[in-house]
């Protein structure tokens, strides 16, 4: 699945359990944590260049990012969140249903 913002395609992809995948920001090694704000521990570093699965985003604190300021934090698996001001969804809202 493409999505086209100011007509350029980004790499988001729908993977086969039907979430969709989408870039981090390049050049950054974005932090995973644990919880929806930078007072959560960090659980690992994403590698340059990935693309990640959002299951569902929750608001939390806010954060300046590549991507604009957003309160949006995006579970990318169980018990880790990134900022969604990292992640090239294409939006500034909710792409995912919101998290319990």
């Amino acid at each position: 699945m493409a999505i086209e913002e100011n007509g350029v395609a980004d790499s988001a992809t729908l993977v086969s359990d039907g979430v969709t995948r989408y870039p981090v920001a390049p050049g950054y090694r974005v932090n995973v944590r644990r919880g929806p704000g930078t007072k959560y521990g960090i659980v690992r570093t994403l590698p340059y260049g990935m693309s990640v699965p959002v299951y569902c985003q929750k608001p939390g604190e806010w954060i300046n990012g590549p991507y604009g300021t957003s309160n949006l934090w995006d579970n990318i698996a169980d018990g880790e969140f990134v900022s969604d001001a990292y992640v090239r969804t294409g939006s500034d809202g909710y792409v995912a249903p919101r998290c319990d």
